[in-house]
């Protein structure tokens, strides 16, 4: 499929460096090497090389979600791919299921459970923040083109929402969870999952006690992910100086029959 006008282009140069842009045909991009017409982008192949006014070799590919995440405009903090795919794994988030977010943040996680669950899915996210939520409709139109007809974008607290909802899953991007922890242990079906993401170990205690309160929850995970990159080159084979070190813990609860007595 060749690029068309409004779509989201990347452009890489020799040095590795990686620019993204929506392709409009009255704009000119520019870099250290010249500058590159968009109208000179639209109608190339995903995978083509292009030539710079200065004689500079771009690649051209349609990006990633992982690449759009990493260099897209953000407001509130995202959630980075290293986590968001033991996200989609671990929360088993399939097609056809409704998902229950908050908050929006910077939509990151959005967009990929709204792609996780499909055309026949829901995802229903939840944002405090009106600046938060506008940006987000942004980074959300840019990716998609418009807004999915799956997912539902709204204002308020996510606690709320949860009886109306009575999600599939259950995930959680808030400094205090313990509200919604409550809610869904009565409110929401059993057997499903419930994901929070929490920066801190402080966090996570809390969020945990909470959770063991109940009395609603089982199988009770805690987890951490790193990422190293590896330089291969010829014979030099090394890791890279830089790693991905903590972003965030990832804790995943099942929810189950309330019953009295500690988490199993």
């Amino acid at each position: 499929m060749t690029f068309q006008p409004g779509d989201t282009a990347l452009l890489i140069d020799e040095k590795d460096r990686h620019f993204l842009l929506r392709l409009d045909e009255s704009k000119t991009f520019q870099y250290h090497l010249g500058a590159i017409k968009h109208a000179d982008l639209i109608g190339q192949p995903d995978g083509s090389w292009v030539e710079s006014s200065s004689g500079g070799m771009m690649l051209l590919l349609r990006p990633r979600l992982a690449d759009y995440i990493l260099k897209m405009k953000r407001g509130a903090q995202v959630v980075y791919p290293k986590d968001i795919g033991p996200i989609l794994v671990y929360a088993d988030i399939a097609p056809g299921m409704t998902v229950l977010e908050a908050g929006t943040g910077s939509g990151a996680l959005t967009i990929a459970l709204t792609r996780a669950v499909g055309p026949h899915g829901r995802v229903v996210s939840v944002e405090r923040r009106d600046d938060h939520a506008a940006h987000a409709r942004k980074t959300i139109d840019r990716w998609f083109g418009d807004a999915p007809d799956n997912l539902e974008l709204v204002i308020g607290d996510v606690a709320g929402f949860v009886e109306a909802v009575r999600p599939d899953r259950l995930v959680l991007d808030l400094p205090d969870p313990s509200e919604t922890i409550d809610a869904a242990a009565t409110q929401m079906p059993t057997g499903g999952v419930v994901c929070i993401y929490l920066p801190t170990v402080p966090q996570v205690e809390r969020a945990v006690e909470s959770a063991d309160q109940t009395g609603a929850y089982a199988e009770v995970e805690v987890m951490e992910f790193l990422v190293r990159d590896w330089n291969v080159k010829g014979r030099s084979v090394r890791p890279e100086h830089q790693m991905i070190g903590h972003t965030g813990f990832l804790v995943f609860l099942r929810r189950i029959s309330p019953r009295r007595g500690r988490l199993i």
